[in-house]
């Protein structure tokens, strides 16, 4: 943003998408100078493009939201100097992907000690923050518990927590205020469930264990209005015999399974596993709908691929002639 643009003397509120933090400190540079109320969704958290100033003080904001879904790792180095400036804020709504080395997990005594402690006036806080630590002391990290209780400890009761060792030296953790109130969720094999009625897009992700059949189901009834679900999961499953019972997820509406293994395509498109009755669009790669509908006929996964609308393959492929057959309402 050219230091000459969007100056104005009135203007209190602003909700704006951005591209990069630079694009954030720009509109906090004094060129909005009766700003109150800032909400902002920024693409990628990244290394500084510009010299811009991060150390003056936001005496007027009030409302500040940041929601990042990208991952980051300059929270400490950009997000958290810029937080410091608010001293008088009393809304608070922070939604970050957050990637440290050779560090912790984000909880309830860094949230303190390093940000809330300089917004004294600070009345509400909404938050959902993921963090993924590489650290070779990974056996030290804070369990579960230590998380709970540095937040109880601060007087925050409504939060919950868990936390995963995704590799030999990263582990995650993720932590988000009660009642949830962002329209994304994270989800891996340790996620406990709950009730997020706000939530439309679940993202699934892990590297070493299987999502089976009975996550599935609390995923169905913890997200009861979802209508997005990308999940990320090249293990297969280990009981591939499923529960006689059929998984329903009522609002979905888009599945992305390109970055899966088969079992996945062929639970999820089979009606008598789980049942779909919403879904229009699908993106998958074109081996594994290949295989999974045994070159398209399979008459177990017809019911599910007739009523897409829109379907993304990926990969290389030539399309056999009965294709159109199988997937009679699509355009690719």
């Amino acid at each position: 943003m050219p230091s000459t643009s969007c100056v104005s003397s009135t203007l209190t509120k602003l909700n704006i998408n951005v591209d990069t933090f630079d694009d954030c400190l720009y509109i906090l540079d004094g060129r909005l100078d009766s700003l109150s109320i800032l909400i902002i969704n920024i693409r990628e958290i990244s290394t500084p493009l510009s010299n811009i100033d991060n150390t003056k003080q936001l005496r007027k904001l009030k409302c500040f939201s940041l929601l990042a879904y990208s991952r980051t790792y300059f929270y400490d180095s950009r997000v958290v100097p810029l937080l410091c400036r608010m001293s008088n804020l009393e809304e608070l709504t922070l939604y970050l992907a957050i990637t440290r080395i050779e560090s912790t997990y984000i909880d309830g005594t860094h949230l303190y000690d390093g940000i809330l402690i300089h917004m004294p006036r600070l009345t509400k806080f909404n938050f959902c923050i993921n963090t993924l630590v590489f650290n070779k002391d990974i056996i030290n990290l804070p369990s579960n518990n230590d998380i709970q209780h540095s937040f109880v400890k601060r007087g925050y009761q409504q939060i919950d927590s868990y936390t995963h060792r995704e590799s030999e030296k990263g582990s995650t953790c993720h932590i988000y205020s009660l009642p949830y109130q962002f329209d994304c969720f994270y989800v891996n094999c340790h996620f406990h469930g709950g009730i997020f009625d706000k939530v439309q897009c679940v993202m699934m992700g892990e590297i070493e264990h299987p999502f089976e059949h009975e996550l599935f189901q609390i995923i169905s009834h913890s997200f009861p209005f979802l209508h997005t679900l990308v999940i990320c999961n090249y293990q297969p499953q280990k009981r591939k015999q499923h529960s006689s019972t059929i998984v329903t997820f009522p609002y979905l509406r888009s599945l992305d399974l390109q970055r899966t293994n088969v079992d996945y395509g062929a639970q999820f498109l089979c009606d008598t596993k789980i049942h779909l009755p919403s879904l229009l669009n699908l993106i998958i790669t074109y081996e594994s709908l290949a295989m999974i509908t045994n070159n398209f006929t399979n008459d177990m996964t017809r019911l599910t691929c007739a009523r897409l609308q829109r379907l993304i393959i990926c990969g290389s492929y030539v399309l056999p002639e009965n294709f159109h057959l199988y997937f009679p309402s699509c355009y690719m």
